[in-house]
């Protein structure tokens, strides 16, 4: 089913770039979005028809995610998944094999080919809604094994690691060896739209909507987790410090590893939050569909790439940014911007920020790197396995943590586990 908001595209996408698109940021490599989601009515329906008769396979969840991502305009101008010489090339380099700019490979890798062979276009299915209903329709322009080594090169550029306990590394691994690629054309927002009514948006839309609201100078926080009390001064630090108009407030929707909190719980704490604590028309509760890659530096990369495809004019990297465990440094994802980005690949500008807690000397929400006369028990210091074991016996964390009716909503969440 196509959302009312979609069947107005052309009309809001024309509007938002003729109004004001000269003064908003440029998506990368083009003057405008190329999102991938069939708009328009009628061509939509004829290819939904014929769908129904092509050959299909259904695709991994990543895959999928990937799909949507590129539906909604946030890989744009990528038109769909990677031949293997340019997932190798982007390995290496971040470019492709035409020098486009990429910071991950964009591969759809299946386990058997058999369903498709010979096949000219086909259906992809997705693989996390009931019946697996048509994802995308993909012109096929090649299908290619990957070897041990190409599938070992992939993963050490990518993840910094060949470890398979690893979530981004078992994920990628478990997908198959077969890469199918060429250009797709997406009929389906998968689940996302549906669960997340409020909440999932694509670049088109937050675009439209930035423009809407007159904002010139744009931050993007990107999270996975419900934001606490430091998340918000950390937003707020980067609002003030590069006189930005608002924030808008990214969180991931897809896929995490086991243990992480549901979208729709942190959906409401977040919300919440801005709620209560944000000046009105400062801060926009968005989100977007894809399955977390845990990829640390080069994931890092990937969120500015689509940062900057929303609109957003600076971004905020943290310390241990779209990490996990100890397989990255915790400043590993800001130096990857100047160490290894092609120079000028991106437009959008980087706000660096160190980790943030409640200085019980100064009263307030400071980074760690600026109060060089603390010791670690001047602040407020919680682990993530204390906080957790405290909400789900009901405890709130201090104010200076959490705030109280964020930490109702995650309590709430907890004790429903016991």
């Amino acid at each position: 089913m196509i959302r009312r908001r979609f069947l107005t595209f052309p009309l809001a996408f024309a509007l938002a770039f003729a109004l004001g698109g000269s003064r908003m940021i440029k998506p990368i490599g083009s003057d405008i979005l190329h999102p991938r989601f069939v708009y328009d009515t009628a061509h939509h329906q004829r290819l939904a028809h014929e769908a129904d008769s092509l050959p299909s396979v259904i695709i991994s969840s990543q895959a999928a995610g990937n799909a949507v991502m590129l539906g909604a305009g946030y890989f744009s101008p990528l038109e769909g998944f990677m031949n293997l010489a340019d997932a190798l090339s982007v390995a290496r380099s971040m470019t492709m094999t035409d020098g486009r700019f990429f910071p991950v490979p964009l591969l759809c890798l299946l386990e058997s080919t058999d369903a498709i062979a010979g096949a000219g276009r086909i259906a992809l299915r997705d693989p996390n809604v009931e019946g697996h209903p048509v994802l995308a329709v993909m012109d096929v322009a090649a299908i290619e094994p990957v070897s041990d080594e190409q599938m070992a090169l992939l993963t050490e550029k990518v993840f910094r690691t060949l470890d398979l306990e690893h979530p981004g590394v078992k994920a990628f691994h478990s997908q198959g060896r077969m890469a199918v690629s060429g250009p797709i054309h997406v009929l389906s927002f998968s689940y996302f739209q549906n669960h997340f009514p409020d909440t999932f948006r694509t670049a088109v839309e937050i675009r439209n909507e930035i423009q809407e609201r007159g904002w010139h100078r744009i931050v993007a926080f990107q999270t996975r987790n419900p934001m606490h009390r430091a998340h918000e001064e950390l937003c707020k630090m980067a609002m003030e410090a590069v006189n930005a108009d608002g924030v808008v407030i990214h969180m991931l929707l897809g896929k995490l590893k086991p243990g992480d909190i549901p979208a729709p719980v942190r959906d409401a704490a977040i919300r919440k939050m801005a709620e209560l604590y944000f000046p009105a028309n400062t801060v926009m509760i968005t989100g977007y569909g894809f399955d977390m890659l845990y990829a640390g530096p080069r994931e890092a990369v990937l969120h500015a790439y689509f940062r900057q495809n929303l609109g957003a004019t600076h971004f905020i990297v943290g310390r241990d940014h779209a990490g996990v465990g100890d397989y990255y440094g915790p400043f590993d994802a800001q130096t990857i911007f100047t160490d290894e980005v092609p120079p000028g690949a991106l437009t959008i500008e980087i706000f660096a920020a160190d980790h943030t807690a409640y200085s019980k000397k100064l009263n307030r929400v400071v980074m760690m790197r600026d109060a060089p006369d603390h010791a670690k028990d001047d602040f407020v210091l919680l682990s993530g396995t204390r906080v957790r074991e405290m909400l789900g016996q009901g405890k709130a964390p201090p104010p200076e943590f959490s705030r109280p009716e964020v930490a109702q909503i995650l309590m709430d969440y907890y004790q429903s586990l016991n």
